[in-house]
């Protein structure tokens, strides 16, 4: 224990008062602190008095400080996928996966909104006890808008999804409410990542190489990123590990300088994911040394090192590999994003200095978690109607060893809440107090049982429904080195199947008449070819944050109706999936897969029916305007994700079968009809072609509405029948809008 006498407490306390005094007051002598000043002008100044070591020491993750700068030190790396994440408390909600499945731009939007009102709110008092440490900042690497084109992928969970189109769309409004509406301040800096074409095998991610087609390069893996960096103006981008056409992604002009600076107008800072640089000569071996590593990346449009390889500047600068000028480019940059903050200014004018601490994990935002996850639950199936079940059910049982995890609240980049409810918190909270309700974990979660009596099966038979809560968790899915109980550093290469012992549990449970409830967890597909005709519902959950299992009671005994979709395609088996490794977009995602899938994209059923038709299409000045009716035929009120589809003349052959274009959430009372418009433009009807360049097909193109993407499995499953009309594009559009 290190014990200060009260002199040597004094002379601590004077020196912090006079050395804050000496900072403050030399403050005002420095141009960049000066307010009047332009951003621009303050970085120029700021990095013009650096020498060479001090610019160094700014380039990586951890930023030390620079005292005779009055520079603090910052550290860049933090978290908020789906909220302030690594930090303590934060409030939790779905995962990202889970929040796609809402289709709701609004929700998602007002999601971010809450997690950067924490972030400003936790940063504000981070700074007030002296905590500037990884975590701490508020420049958050968030949001993943990867393709989840294989649902192998243990990342996939951080992701929107497999449509391009939904991606950017979630992932805008994500990045605006993060980033705040200010004119002059960000409240917090997203980072789209990672950019490019990045999504497995984890076991390989330090060292693989993609090649594709530039057509699948301009329809599927480039326009979420765009969206972002246009639409949106993300502050940030993140490079991947990986190599793409033989040029690490972190380190490539293509990408860095020619496409995302020049052609999209980028005006933010770009990140290496964490070590990436280094990978360059340790295991792309396209350069032979640290210097030479970090001289490529320097070069290439890198502003920020997520690692250490950075400080081999010197070196390359030595040796003639870049220059102090390249490196004072790429410095300004990165201190713009910090002016952006706000990060060198008194605050007064700042709109984001003041937000109350009491924000974080208030009960204002409890309740938007919850109404996230209940948007997020995709019901797979009802047979005869089995849900809601009634709240003074006689008995219940539940079982499963999900039921009681907090684990499966949480997925992956989290935050923590003291308030969690399990899936068996919010059953238990619904019911009568009156109902016999029971529960054991009957099986363990991956592997047999070590102890083989059972006393659960035969328990649960004697109730008049049993809920069991199964699937898989980050244990089993997610990043290279946090999954567990993965064989293959997060991906489920092998099968995408439920574990098979609970496949085994399950058959046990449902070799009687008593109705089995399956909710099952997770973030990504779980194939159930033996599970699906046994069991009679299945509610699909993902990760649905801390309130997930009141959410999930409220689906359960009909408080809400259930209206998530699916976001990705739920394959019976990974017989149907092309290799892993092959990042051709052929036989993958609903747009290209030509097999049924079990579950297909888009689908997601409710206790209520809906009911399309009167489809229309006329043009409206450059635009072309489609208008159907949508009734609610059912006795409940419910919502609705009306999914809007083209298909061009050549689908199925060198198009994509289907393309979503437009989606809507529509609330409907029973009986009620609402004329929903919708519109498109050029954009929306244009395909690439092997080169890359847009083209307009010749005939006539399909518009589909409907309830998924339109195809007889949706409709064997009972989605509500799509309608659909043919369109010449030709006829009203010209190819005015052309890739640069």
């Amino acid at each position: 224990m290190i014990k200060i006498n009260n002199i040597g407490l004094l002379t601590v306390v004077l020196f912090v008062f006079f050395a804050s005094g000496a900072i403050a007051q030399s403050r005002s002598s420095f141009p960049w602190y000066d307010e009047s000043l332009s951003f621009e002008k303050r970085a120029s100044a700021l990095v013009s008095a650096m020498t060479l070591e001090e610019k160094i020491s700014q380039t990586m993750d951890y930023s030390t400080a620079v005292p005779r700068l009055a520079v603090p030190e910052y550290n860049w790396w933090n978290e908020s996928l789906h909220g302030v994440a690594r930090n303590g408390r934060a409030t939790v909600f779905p995962q990202t996966i889970g929040l796609a499945a809402s289709f709701d731009e609004q929700l998602i939007h007002s999601v971010a909104r809450a997690i950067s009102d924490e972030a400003r709110a936790k940063f504000n008092a981070s700074q007030a006890i002296g905590n500037r440490g990884k975590y701490a900042g508020l420049t958050f690497w968030t949001p993943n808008v990867n393709i989840f084109r294989d649902p192998r992928w243990g990342r996939g969970q951080e992701t929107y999804g497999e449509d391009p189109y939904l991606t950017a769309r979630m992932g805008v409004n994500f990045v605006k409410g993060l980033q705040g509406s200010d004119p002059k301040y960000l409240k917090a800096a997203a980072c789209a990542k990672h950019y490019l074409i990045h999504s497995g095998p984890e076991e390989l991610r330090h060292e693989f190489d993609v090649s594709v087609s530039k057509k699948d390069l301009y329809e599927t893996y480039l326009p979420a990123f765009e969206a972002l960096v246009s639409e949106a103006q993300v502050e940030g981008v993140m490079g991947a590990y990986n190599r793409v056409f033989g040029e690490p992604a972190s380190g490539s002009p293509l990408f860095l300088q020619d496409i995302l600076r020049q052609q999209w107008g980028f005006d933010g800072y770009v990140v290496s994911d964490c070590g990436a640089v280094k990978d360059f000569h340790q295991f792309h071996k396209v350069t032979s040394s640290p210097e030479a590593s970090a001289a490529m990346a320097l070069n290439s449009g890198l502003n920020l090192n997520c690692g250490t390889t950075f400080r081999a500047l010197k070196k390359a600068i030595d040796q003639k590999l870049t220059s102090e000028a390249q490196l004072d480019t790429s410095l300004k940059q990165l201190y713009m994003t910090r002016f952006r903050l706000g990060l060198f200014d008194n605050g007064k004018n700042n709109p984001y200095t003041s937000i109350d601490p009491l924000v974080v994990d208030s009960e204002k935002h409890r309740q938007l978690a919850r109404e996230a996850a209940v948007k997020s639950v995709v019901m797979l199936k009802n047979s005869k109607g089995i849900l809601p079940l009634a709240k003074d059910i006689r008995s219940l049982y539940v079982l499963g060893p999900h039921a009681t995890s907090e684990e499966v609240l949480l997925g992956n980049y989290y935050g923590v809440s003291s308030q969690t409810a399990t899936i068996l918190d919010g059953i238990v909270s619904k019911v009568s107090i009156g109902t016999s309700i029971n529960y054991k974990q009957g099986t363990l979660a991956y592997r047999e049982n070590v102890n083989p009596i059972d006393w659960s099966t035969g328990e649960a038979k004697q109730s008049e429904a049993i809920i069991a809560v199964m699937g898989i968790s980050g244990l089993l899915e997610g990043e290279e080195g946090e999954s567990l109980a993965s064989q293959e550093k997060g991906d489920r290469i092998k099968s995408i199947k439920l574990p098979e012992n609970q496949v085994e549990y399950i058959k046990k449970i449902t070799d009687s008449d008593t109705p089995v409830i399956l909710v099952l967890t997770g973030g990504s597909p779980i194939a159930l070819p033996e599970i699906e005709p046994l069991v009679d519902a299945i509610l699909f959950v993902w990760y649905p944050g801390e309130e997930g299992g009141n959410a999930v009671a409220d689906i359960i005994f009909g408080d809400r109706n259930p209206s998530g979709k699916l976001p990705i395609t739920f394959p019976y088996s990974t017989d149907q999936l092309p290799p892993f490794e092959d990042y051709a977009m052929k036989g993958r995602t609903y747009k290209y897969m030509k097999s049924d899938p079990q579950f297909p994209f888009g689908f997601g059923l409710s206790y209520t029916t809906f009911d399309y038709s009167n489809l229309h299409v006329k043009p409206n000045k450059d635009r072309l305007v489609v208008q159907f009716d949508l009734k609610n035929k059912g006795e409940l009120p419910g919502e609705e994700v009306v999914q809007l589809y083209i298909s061009s003349p050549l689908a199925g052959t060198e198009d994509a079968m289907y393309a979503l274009r437009d989606f809507k959430r529509v609330a409907l009372s029973p009986e009620q009809v609402r004329t929903i418009t919708m519109e498109l433009d050029v954009d929306d009807f244009v395909q690439f072609d092997d080169e890359g360049k847009k083209i307009l097909r010749k005939g006539d193109y399909k518009v589909s509405i409907g309830a998924a993407v339109p195809t007889e499995r949706a409709d064997e499953l009972g989605a509500a029948k799509p309608i659909s009309t043919m369109v010449n594009a030709e006829k009203y559009f010209k190819l005015k809008r052309t890739r640069k």
